[in-house]
């Protein structure tokens, strides 16, 4: 049976990864013969999704930079065994906003744990699983808090609210990460909606097409 492929949406807050993904899902639908499915991390599945709003509740201020790292892996894990391994598994096609490389920027690059450690718990959570392409949305910092202030519909969370500078670290770290990983592809999110979600889905068109996939 043909192994399915798993598809990330990376990018600091605010750069639109999530609004290109819904936009994205139903034009693959159409055109793949493949199942297609989109998910989400921390979530996707009951357990994960109770740690997510763990993590991101506004009133959990005194989290320990570790324990959210902790509680990460641990959604990550809980969401990979029960939803995408599965999925992978009946040659699905698997739409994921965020993947191991938000620890690595997050918590690596953000908040300065260490990066060998992040390393070691993604692949002891994810059995060595990385995906076979990953978007990385670039914006500024400045222009990424700009949008989630102005936009009314989406939540806030508790790293919303982290000063500026961490903001800038975690977008210098995925741009680092892109430098070293070749699935990684940058998109200038900057750029119109519309425009944004033309250039990712070229990008996974040729990606299936070049592995055969489609």
């Amino acid at each position: 049976m043909k192994k399915g492929s798993l598809i990330s949406f990376e990018g600091p807050d605010g750069a639109g990864k999530t609004s290109v993904l819904q936009a994205i899902l139903p034009l693959l639908e159409q055109k793949e013969k493949l199942e297609v499915i989109s998910t989400r991390e921390p979530g996707g599945v009951r357990i994960a999704e109770a740690i997510r709003n763990v993590i991101l509740d506004v009133e959990h201020t005194a989290m320990d930079d570790k324990t959210e790292l902790l509680l990460y892996i641990a959604a990550r894990r809980q969401h990979l065994v029960e939803k995408v391994l599965p999925a992978l598994s009946r040659g699905a096609i698997v739409l994921v906003d965020r993947f191991i490389d938000s620890s690595m920027a997050y918590q690596g690059y953000g908040r300065g744990l260490d990066k060998e450690s992040i390393d070691w718990l993604n692949t002891y959570a994810t059995d060595g699983l990385k995906p076979h392409l990953t978007l990385l949305f670039d914006v500024p910092s400045e222009e990424g808090l700009s949008r989630i202030k102005q936009a009314d519909e989406r939540e806030v969370n508790r790293l919303d609210l982290e000063a500026l500078s961490m903001h800038q670290k975690v977008r210098q770290g995925y741009l680092e990460l892109a430098k070293d990983d070749s699935r990684i592809v940058i998109i200038d999110a900057s750029k119109p909606l519309s425009e944004v979600v033309s250039e990712a889905y070229q990008t996974i068109l040729s990606y299936l097409e070049e592995t055969g996939c489609h």
